[in-house]
Formats: C-alpha cells, sequence, structure tokens
C-alpha cells in the first residue's frame, strides 16, 4: 500500500530537543581491509543545520553516517559532538536518533509501540512514554493509526512511524540513511517534504544521506558531494548547480553536457563562445567543458543542429539535438517550443561559466 497521508498539524513543543547540536567530523579515517572508504573526512554542520551527504554507491556516505553513530569504529580522526569527542563512545550514548531505509519496525508491536520502544528501554514512566509517543504520532500525522501493527501500514506510513521513534527521544542530531528510496515516487516525495518541515519546527541537527540528487538539493541547507571517499565539494544547493568546483560535481548535480573547448588563461572557447572557466585553473589546450541543457537556447543563427527527440516534463520541455561532428546536446527550455525531430535548429550558449577537464 501507498496511500498518501495527510498533512501533520503544528509539532507539539515538548518534543522538541534543547537544541540542535553542533557535529564535526576531523580527520576520520575509516578502512575496510586495503580499502580506504573515508580518507581524512572533514565536515562541520552547524546547530539545527540539515545537511545531505550525496553521492554514487560507493562513496562512503553511508560509511560516514555509521561513523557518526557509533556502528563504524573509525582508524583515525575525531567526531565532536558539541566539541567533545565521541569517537569511542557506544552508539547508544551519543544522543542520536537514527532512520534506515529498511523501517525496522517490530511486528509484533502496535504503531505505538513501536514509538514507545526507545522510552521504555530508557525507564521512562508508563504515562509520559504514551504521552510523548502520541505527540510523535501526531507529529507525523499518524495518531489515527497508532493501534495498527506494521502490516496494517503502507510503506510510506511505516516510515513515518520510523521517523517517529527516531524523534520521540528527543535527540539533538538525527541521522537518515536514504530513508525515502523504498517508496514509490509520489509517497517519496511527501515524504520528504514532512521531514524537512519537521526538522525546521524542531530545529535539530539532521544528517541525510542519499545517492538521488533531487532530493539533496530539495530539503538540504547544504550539499556535500562525495567521491572515493572523500568531499569533492561542499555548499548550497544553488552553490553546487550553478558554480560546482570539478567536473565531477557538475556532472553529479544536475546534468551536463561535454562540448569540446579550447582553453586560454581562463577562458574556454566552445563553439565560438568565450566562457569563464569554474574551479581549479587548468594548463592551456583542449578540453571538455560542461555545459547545463538551460545554458544552451534557440537562435536564428548560430550553431547547427538536428533534433533527435523532444519531449514534454511539465514546466519546461527537454529537446536532444546533435550536432555536425555527431555530438549530443541536452537543450531545456520553455513549452511554447516545440521542435521536432528531423528538423533543422540553430543554437547559441548563453555565456555563462562553466567547469572543464583537460581532454585527452
Amino acid at each position: 500500500m501507498t496511500s498518501s497521508i495527510p498533512v501533520a498539524p503544528t509539532i507539539a513543543p515538548t518534543i522538541a530537543p534543547d537544541s540542535g547540536a553542533t557535529v564535526e567530523l576531523v580527520g576520520v579515517v575509516k578502512n575496510f581491509g586495503a580499502h580506504r572508504a573515508l580518507n581524512e573526512i572533514d565536515l562541520r554542520i552547524a546547530p539545527g543545520e540539515f545537511v545531505a551527504l550525496l553521492g554514487p554507491s560507493g562513496c562512503g556516505k553511508t560509511t560516514a553516517l555509521r561513523a557518526l553513530s557509533g556502528l563504524e569504529l573509525i582508524d583515525g580522526g575525531r567526531i565532536l559532538i558539541d566539541g567533545v569527542d565521541v569517537a569511542s563512545v557506544p552508539t547508544n550514548k551519543r544522543d542520536m536518533g537514527m532512520v534506515f531505509q529498511s523501517y525496522s519496525l517490530f511486528p509484533h508491536m502496535t504503531a505505538i509501540e513501536n514509538v514507545e520502544f526507545g522510552l521504555r528501554m530508557r525507564k521512562v514512566a508508563t504515562a509520559e512514554r504514551r504521552t510523548r509517543a502520541l505527540e510523535a504520532l501526531e507529529m507525523v500525522g499518524l495518531t489515527t493509526f497508532a493501534e495498527r501493527f506494521a502490516h496494517q501500514l503502507s510503506g510510506g506510513q511505516q516510515q513515518r512511524v520510523a521517523l517517529a521513534r527516531a524523534l520521540v527521544t528527543r535527540p539533538r542530531v538525527l541521522l537518515l540513511d536514504e530513508p525515502l528510496s523504498a517508496l514509490d515516487a509520489k509517497v517519496r516525495v511527501q515524504l520528504r517534504d514532512e521531514i524537512r518541515r519537521i526538522q525546521t519546527e524542531l530545529g535539530i541537527t539532521t544528517v541525510f544521506v542519499t545517492h538521488d540528487q533531487e532530493e539533496a538539493l530539495a530539503v538540504a541547507d547544504r550539499v556535500a558531494v562525495m567521491r572515493d571517499g572523500v568531499i569533492e565539494q561542499i555548499g548550497t544547493p544553488e552553490e553546487l548547480y550553478t558554480t560546482p568546483r570539478t567536473p565531477f560535481v557538475a556532472n553529479f548535480v544536475g546534468l551536463s553536457n561535454r562540448l569540446a573547448g579550447e582553453h586560454s588563461k581562463g577562458t574556454v572557447t566552445v563553439q565560438g563562445a568565450r566562457l569563464e572557466l569554474l574551479g581549479d585553473p587548468l594548463p592551456d589546450g583542449p578540453v571538455t567543458a560542461y555545459v547545463r541543457p538551460e545554458d544552451i537556447t534557440f537562435a536564428a543563427r548560430g550553431i547547427a543542429a538536428t533534433v533527435v527527440s523532444s519531449s514534454f516534463l511539465g514546466s519546461l520541455r527537454r529537446t536532444q539535438v546533435r550536432l555536425a561532428d555527431d555530438t549530443l546536446l541536452s537543450i531545456q527550455h520553455e513549452v511554447e517550443t516545440r521542435p521536432q525531430p528531423g528538423e533543422l535548429v540553430h543554437l547559441k550558449l548563453r555565456g555563462v561559466p562553466v567547469s572543464a577537464v583537460v581532454r585527452s
């Protein structure tokens, strides 16, 4: 089942933690045999900040989260919570709530019993335990589902119960390990927005692991793009998209076209257009430039191309064209323009700065 869930009312203030914590990873190293999964990671998260760890499978993002939670012991560096090194502190002493991809609900317990579980382990009195569990379920819009068992709930509802269970203990740090990847598209967006709403209202420091760039850009204050155990770039979603510092970030965050160009003294010439180079300096010579689909427009004259296909995407249209040298380009444009396959068109570059890599 994947039924939608109504928006929850305002969160009861008693649920909120005292304050979000400052989280720091300082030179964190984690090895699995000869493989270095985390290579001297440095990351500072401000109190109440929502940071997403984004990257492909095997980049180290989940390992970083597990190291932060205490589920993985680190081989070097420090993990600080409000300035206190917790690298040797057990998971259950780190004051963190965790939500995983799998819902991990106890099947023999009702929703409210699942939410109460952490409080029961902390010896919280029965009356207070029930009150706080109901408040947590209200927070995620599931008060009327309190007495249902896991098999009586949809996937989205089960994940909301898991979120309530993580928050009911009032942790100062919330860790989310790809919590939406098992849900269908519509429910995923609904729950994504609910997580962001709850996090904002609670002011809880949150680390969110995902391989889905749309999720990361939609919910996070800042996004750390990871590759091969290091952070390639961290910044706001807008910074990552408009000023990627490396070709990997330009290629991984959003869509990019790859165009042959020539670099000279900080300027890349592509199809006759002179574009500013982003990121680290490059030697003069041939490069591959990364150009966003929305930074190419149709024109009365310019670069000749033949339309291959055009797709309607709701608020915009994406058209693929082929240049004379067989290069395929994607162009993102208004829906009113409807190029037809086989049609001859002309293009121009808007002149937006680009990332580039030396062409071999």
